[in-house]
């Protein structure tokens, strides 16, 4: 083979740092493949002054990349749903493999997009969706394949991790912090998926499926996000050993798969617990290999690229080889994916936090304990603070042994409905990591 030719769709920040590190190790990437891999063509609506393209195909149209005859991968870059789901399709139409980064593409349309793939025996590939530059896909998927996944957690957004870094580290309010993270380019000026955790719950139900052999199912994902967070829980976690991060958990259960993102409250003994700023971290339950834990950049040009161009790497190596697709896309064979249930949020068992705000007179310890006995939920831990000079209300920080969802809300009901109790209980979930 003389040479593996790509297309790229989109010249945006993943698709300048593609460019970038094709061209920067060129050297290396063809030592490793046996042969060169080229730019045949590019697909961008607009130029990146920082691409040089003079030397490249460069089209407006980026539907003329996937019927160019030279190109034998097509990297869609763009993002979104659409037209980037009629790109890939028509790419896999025209015999073309793929290579995404697209966590929203394949996670709301991966099982007609692999689907489509498998008819026509191309590949897509799509390492750089889930957690940047770290490999994880691949460790799941492939290196952990003589693994039953017993559970997965993980920091994959890192916007939400740099803002809960700051509020702990510095004391910082959420909507001061977010700001920040705006000005230095980690959150668009529309936050929502990456604070409301639609970003995370994309890329968690892609690990899920490749975990589980499940199908992707990205609308039963329970998704709760971090602007409620307050300093003051920040700090009331850190007096009782634990870190707010925002995680995203799936486990498999005997009553079926838990699909949850939210505020977490983690040992701070933990190794997780030290993964801050804009970094990402997974960490994966084999029954075989126990604990395993991947961090690294989860986000940014390079990092991404670095995910993208191992993509387009592997599927040139088995354009040479002649293979037909050895790895399925979620690594199940596509008739093997499970029917498991998704767990419904209220049917999750996990400990909790709960900050109350008391009226400083007897009793009233008394009364919520017995409401949280009748719901057969047991307290851990305890922490009464004084109350200011000014006022007669003190907070009240209750850590909380398992209990399943539903129960926890419904106590917490019953507690807001005291006389005692002032404005709304706040629950953030607990998890060990063990």
């Amino acid at each position: 083979m003389n040479s593996v030719k790509v297309g790229i769709c989109g010249l945006g920040t993943v698709a300048s740092g593609t460019v970038d590190v094709l061209r920067k190790n060129a050297e290396d990437i063809s030592a490793r493949c046996g042969f060169p891999i080229e730019i045949a063509q590019i697909g961008a609506r607009r130029d990146n002054p920082n691409v040089d393209t003079s030397t490249i195909n460069v089209t407006r149209d980026i539907f003329d990349v996937v019927i160019n005859p030279e190109v034998d991968i097509v990297v869609e870059l763009i993002g979104g749903y659409e037209p980037a789901k009629a790109l890939v399709l028509k790419a896999i139409e025209n015999g073309k493999h793929v290579v995404t980064a697209n966590k929203a593409l394949i996670a709301v349309h991966g099982n007609e997009i692999f689907a489509a793939a498998s008819r026509q025996g191309v590949t897509v590939a799509y390492e750089a969706a889930v957690a940047g530059g770290i490999p994880i896909i691949k460790a799941i998927r492939e290196g952990l394949s003589g693994n039953r996944i017993d559970w997965l957690a993980g920091i994959i957004n890192g916007t939400g991790n740099f803002i809960l870094t700051e509020m702990r580290d510095k004391g910082r309010a959420f909507d001061d912090v977010l700001k920040e993270a705006q000005a230095l380019g980690y959150a668009e000026a529309d936050p929502t998926f990456d604070i409301e955790g639609i970003d995370a719950a994309h890329k968690l139900v892609i690990l899920a499926s490749i975990a589980f052999g499940i199908p992707l199912q990205f609308d039963s994902v329970f998704a709760e996000g971090i602007s409620k967070v307050s300093p003051i829980d920040v700090a009331y976690a850190e007096e009782l050993g634990y870190v707010i991060k925002h995680l995203g958990i799936a486990r498999r259960t005997e009553q079926g798969v838990e699909l949850r993102v939210h505020p977490t409250l983690i040992p701070a003994r933990r190794l997780m617990a030290h993964v801050n700023g804009v970094m990402n971290a997974v960490m994966v339950h084999g029954n075989a290999v126990g604990p395993t834990l991947y961090n690294g950049a989860g986000a940014g040009a390079l990092p991404t690229a670095s995910a993208v161009v191992a993509d387009i790497v592997d599927v040139a190596r088995s354009l040479a080889t002649s293979s037909k697709q050895p790895i399925a896309p979620l690594g199940f064979q596509p008739e093997t994916l499970s029917g498991e249930m998704i767990l419904p949020i209220e049917e999750v068992e996990t400990a909790y936090y709960l900050r109350l705000s008391v009226v400083d007179k007897p009793g009233v310890l008394s009364k919520v304990a017995q409401i949280l006995s009748d719901a057969g939920i047991s307290i851990e831990a305890l922490i009464q603070k004084e109350h200011a000079e000014d006022s007669d209300l003190v907070p009240l920080i209750i850590l909380t042994n398992k209990t399943l969802e539903k129960n926890c809300m419904s106590a917490i009901t019953s507690i807001e409905s005291l006389d005692t109790i002032c404005g709304s209980v706040v629950p953030i979930r607990v998890e060990s990591l063990e």
